[in-house]
């Protein structure tokens, strides 16, 4: 009767356990980026992360409405430590306890955050960086190590750093060719070396869309999963796609300098859907799907079988993101910035992506160019287009972008509602040289991916998602969408 009642026990956990990984109960890793204008609020953020079972996040930097909706959440939590903040941290190991009793101890003991992971920098080696935090990384690694020892959560809490791609390369331009660059190969030893000892893991961000839209002559098939490019071979292994090859050039550089084992977690990796022709809904829809049944099926690489944990690059658009990179670098998300659904993933099991809900919205009006408006005008027209695309977000309208094809108007049209909307609605600000009217009537194409938006209600929002350090956050950003929108007008004007 015992072993029987055992049995049946066994079999219905085993059931029950057989469900959970049917529905992704291993779960997804995201991205969680803070630069938009108009935020979705924490809370309804984490819920979307749990509803489409994403169960690790990471965050670029300690921002505390979205450790504290983070709180009791199940969800494990890897803070970043942003790049301005390494040569204090590397100066002052009492700066590093500052830090860590301020963003990680406070946050476990007090809100119940599941932190795993301290990300010290972000692809602060970066060869566009010029060397500049190449000398203050890894002290700033060991003091924040030394700090998380003595507040006791060493075994608890890990540190890593999150390196772009660019810091190893291949002379022979095959995997098994990889090693680190020579400018930072004794650093990187160093790093490694540290981080091994302390059970911490490496982190790298790949990016086959990078690939692709740097190079017009790579293949674009090969920037795929399910691609039918040529494939690459390399002595036994054949590969089939850039993400293998890529990781797997890491890995042999990993081997060819002692640290074969070393952990590996994958920092970021996504599609862009806006900005450039490379980036758009199919394509992005293509590779996350691609990237999603990889991590459902556990597949790794042919020299690491062994997956490492993949964080998705991102969940959210971020509409006040610096594009200094390129235009799409506000259209990473999974989801649009209110998260509603940009394109249906499947996560296996028959789950498929939900969206945010209980999202409050400004009212269905929108700012567009008026029908009696003179076009020919230059100087009213080009001052309107600088104002509106200074202060808001219109990376669409580059070519190859979602409403490159609108003719002038519906550039104006397009600019004039982004700045609109922007300005949360104001009365004043669809007032372009008499250029704009308001109107109920929604001016986005007919069948076309160019949408023009209705921005999230702040004020709505306002007494459940926002605290005193929400303004100086959202001034940050629009100061950092301000400079780059600036530089992004110009272009628009000019070429």
């Amino acid at each position: 009767m015992g072993f029987q009642h055992f049995s049946t026990c066994f079999l219905l956990a085993l059931c029950i356990l057989s469900q959970g990984l049917a529905k992704g109960a291993h779960g997804f890793a995201c991205n969680w980026g803070t630069r938009l204008t108009h935020p979705l609020p924490p809370q309804i953020t984490v819920k979307l992360m749990r509803d489409n079972g994403f169960r690790q996040v990471k965050l670029f930097e300690a921002d505390p409405d979205a450790l504290k909706a983070l709180g009791n959440s199940g969800i494990q939590v890897m803070v970043g430590i942003p790049n301005d903040l390494l040569a204090n941290l590397a100066a002052s190991v009492d700066a590093a306890i500052a830090w860590v009793n301020q963003n990680v101890s406070s946050y476990i003991s007090k809100n119940g955050v599941d932190i795993r992971y301290v990300a010290v920098g972000n692809e602060a080696f970066l060869k566009t960086y010029n060397g500049r935090f190449v000398n203050v990384t890894f002290p700033a690694i060991q003091n924040i190590q030394a700090a998380i020892i003595k507040a006791g959560l060493g075994r608890q809490v890990k540190v890593t750093t999150p390196l772009n791609a660019d810091v190893y390369q291949s002379d022979s331009g095959l995997p098994s060719g990889g090693n680190f660059r020579p400018d930072i190969h004794y650093q990187m030893m160093s790093i490694i070396k540290f981080l091994s000892q302390n059970g911490g893991p490496l982190t790298f961000n790949i990016y086959p869309f990078l690939s692709l839209d740097a190079d017009p002559h790579f293949p674009k098939e090969f920037a795929f999963f399910d691609g039918s490019a040529a494939p690459v071979v390399d002595g036994s292994i054949t590969y089939t796609n850039v993400f293998d090859a890529n990781y797997d050039t890491l890995i042999t550089a990993l081997e060819k300098n002692g640290f074969g084992q070393m952990p590996v977690i994958i920092g970021e990796v996504g599609w862009p859907t806006d900005g450039t022709a490379n980036a758009n809904i199919k394509n992005a829809q293509r590779f996350n799907q691609g990237l999603i049944d990889r991590i459902v099926k556990r597949q790794g690489s042919p020299k690491r079988p062994t997956p490492p944990d993949i964080y998705l690059f991102g969940f959210l658009d971020e509409d006040a993101k610096s594009i200094e990179p390129g235009p799409f670098e506000r259209h990473w998300g999974v989801f649009n910035f209110d998260g509603s659904i940009k394109y249906p993933l499947n996560l296996g099991g028959g789950k498929q992506l939900v969206a945010a809900r209980g999202v409050r919205y400004l009212p269905k009006q929108w700012c567009v160019m008026s029908t009696q408006a003179n076009v020919q005008d230059p100087t009213a027209f080009a001052d309107s287009m600088s104002k509106a695309c200074t202060y808001a977000d219109c990376t669409p309208l580059s070519p190859g972008g979602s409403c490159s094809g609108l003719d002038v108007r519906g550039n104006a049209s397009y600019a004039f509602n982004m700045y609109f909307q922007t300005m949360n609605q104001r009365k004043d600000a669809c007032n372009f040289n008499g250029l704009s009217v308001i109107t109920n009537i929604n001016p986005s194409p007919p069948q076309s991916a160019c949408q023009f938006k209705i921005m999230i209600d702040l004020g709505k929002h306002e007494k459940k998602s926002t605290s005193p350090s929400d303004a100086p956050k959202i001034k940050l950003n629009l100061m950092v969408m301000l400079l780059s929108s600036f530089i992004f007008t110009m272009l628009l004007l000019y070429v």
